[in-house]
């Protein structure tokens, strides 16, 4: 229609027929729809969707930390403390002891070697003796065969016996009093001649054990 016939209507009376009214668009939601058009995790009874609490349902949440331990008690600690103490304590009575052990093996081997050297060259031992002459020692009876005069020197006090390196030497009494200052228990015969002849059985040659018996 013109310009010059819509004046016209409107000029007769003629009005314009009114603008139909714009509705506002629906919001949009972008959001995945289920099937029958629900939402997920909405329906009664399912799982909790981003508002739920984690860990309902009996189950633990995803990544969640442990639950903190209990803090000791001061007898728990007292008691710790007690055990370590006495841990340490044993273990330096073990070292200690261990110490003590390596030590007097030194000694020996020092007091052994100065025994060595003392009686070096000094033996009285005969190749030709022929009589056993018993004593105890080591808790066990020993012999070494002797001549007939060194017999009686040895009873008498005057000669007496060292055990040296698994074997036993005759020798003087003086030699005797000198290793026994060096290392005791090197000496294996020792008469003393005042003593009571019950003390030493073996210094009687009628009570000499036989050689082929057996100890």
């Amino acid at each position: 229609m013109s310009d010059t016939l819509r004046d016209q209507l409107l000029g007769l009376g003629f009005k314009s027929p009114p603008k139909p009214e714009r509705k506002p668009e629906a919001r949009r939601d972008n959001r995945p729809q289920g099937k029958h058009g629900q939402q997920p995790g909405n329906k009664q009874g399912g799982k909790a969707g981003h508002g739920g609490k984690p860990g309902q349902g009996g189950k633990p949440a995803r990544g969640g930390q442990p639950a903190p331990r209990k803090p000791r008690s001061q007898e728990d600690i007292d008691l710790a403390k007690a055990y370590a103490i006495r841990a340490q304590r044993e273990k330096d009575e073990r070292i200690e002891a261990e110490r003590q052990k390596q030590e007097e093996a030194r000694l020996r081997r020092e007091a052994r070697a100065k025994l060595d050297e003392l009686v070096k060259d000094k033996g009285l031992n005969d190749p030709a003796a022929d009589i056993a002459r018993h004593f105890p020692y080591g808790g066990k009876i020993k012999r070494i065969y002797v001549t007939a005069e060194q017999l009686r020197a040895l009873n008498a006090g005057q000669l007496g016996v060292l055990q040296q390196n698994g074997r036993y030497v005759l020798v003087t009494a003086e030699l005797l009093a000198e290793a026994e200052q060096v290392f005791a228990p090197a000496v294996a015969l020792k008469v003393d001649p005042d003593a009571p002849a019950g003390d030493d059985p073996y210094a009687d040659p009628k009570y000499q054990v036989p050689d082929d018996l057996v100890w």
